[in-house]
């Protein structure tokens, strides 16, 4: 088992400019943030240097605890990518409304940033902003950058206090995200790699059906209760094939390396119209490490028990 840090000679790209959530969560982990890191201008750019070799790995937000999956990287790594998964990332995520210095609240018109994060703040907008006009951006940073190099005349930016500080800004409103438990979470993404096993892992898939016909999706999940297989998430997304026509995204508990694991893959494999493997790696959370931890420890003694009864076993 193993769940080695990366080398320090290698190149993350990641949503730029300088101080995204995503660098953030990119600077919480300590071997990552040894890295050469790459800012890139969209999402899909961070997902199309890892795929062409410009860089190792590719490091995006796929999931919000607010507003759910991020479409444009599940998508990406569905039907544009052939990238797999090498790690997940759970960070607290802090929205602050930054502005110019001397600016009130009272002042701001216009809050620009990108849409996934002004829609985790709806509810401070009604509260206290109820006439603003929200404009996208391709990330916090970029937005923060922008009103403070241009210093339009009253907007705000919606970014990380670290964005704050590198583009001249001040926190006008911290922590106005709807809700307090906002965290998102990251993926690390490579070309034909599979991090090893750790004791505590998840494999996600992608399942495309044949047509879309009554008890596909329970077919589907009856293969994972069959083995006591966890799921850990569920999701439907359009092939963009037709109206109707449906695949289902699913994270499970387990490691392509288990034996129960491959089978139900195997399976999942002859029954339908294709599966997408989109990775097997360690879990995130926070007491990940203990888990594996003790996943190893309670490996070793088994070994230990498997060594002894072999020893047993008569040459004869």
């Amino acid at each position: 088992m193993s769940d080695a840090p990366l080398e320090h000679d290698v190149r993350i790209a990641f949503l730029g400019p300088p101080g995204t959530f995503t660098e953030e969560a990119l600077l919480g982990e300590a071997d990552l943030a040894r890295a050469e890191l790459v800012p890139m201008r969209s999402m899909p750019d961070v997902l199309s240097a890892a795929q062409a070799g410009e860089v190792e790995f590719g490091f995006v937000p796929i999931e919000n605890a607010i507003e759910g999956t991020v479409n444009l990287t599940l998508d990406a790594l569905v039907f544009e990518h052939d990238l797999l998964i090498q790690r997940e990332v759970e960070t607290r995520i802090q929205l602050n409304l930054l502005a110019p210095p001397g600016t009130k609240l009272a002042d701001v018109r216009r809050v620009v940033s990108i849409p996934h994060a002004t829609a985790q703040c709806r509810g401070f907008f009604a509260r206290e902003m109820s006439s603003v006009e929200l404009e996208a951006a391709n990330s916090t940073a970029e937005a923060a950058r922008v009103v403070g190099e241009q210093k339009p005349k009253a907007t705000a930016a919606v970014g990380t206090a670290l964005a704050a500080k590198l583009y001249g800004l001040e926190v006008l409103a911290a922590d106005i995200e709807d809700h307090p438990d906002n965290s998102t979470r990251f993926v690390l993404v490579a070309p034909e790699q599979i991090p090893a096993p750790t004791g505590h892992d998840k494999t996600s898939i992608v399942c495309f059906q044949h047509t879309d016909q009554p008890g596909s999706l329970h077919g589907i999940l009856g293969q994972f209760t069959a083995r006591n297989i966890n799921l850990t998430k569920l999701e439907s997304r359009p092939t963009k094939q037709g109206l109707g026509d449906y695949c289902f995204i699913i994270d499970l508990e387990g490691h392509v390396a288990d034996e129960v694991v491959a089978d139900c893959l195997r399976d999942l494999h002859a029954q339908l119209a294709g599966v997408k493997f989109l990775g097997s790696y360690p879990a995130a959370g926070e007491h990940a490490p203990a888990i594996r931890r003790d996943a190893i420890e309670s490996w070793k003694a088994a070994d230990v028990w498997i060594s002894s009864l072999r020893g047993l076993v008569s040459p004869n």
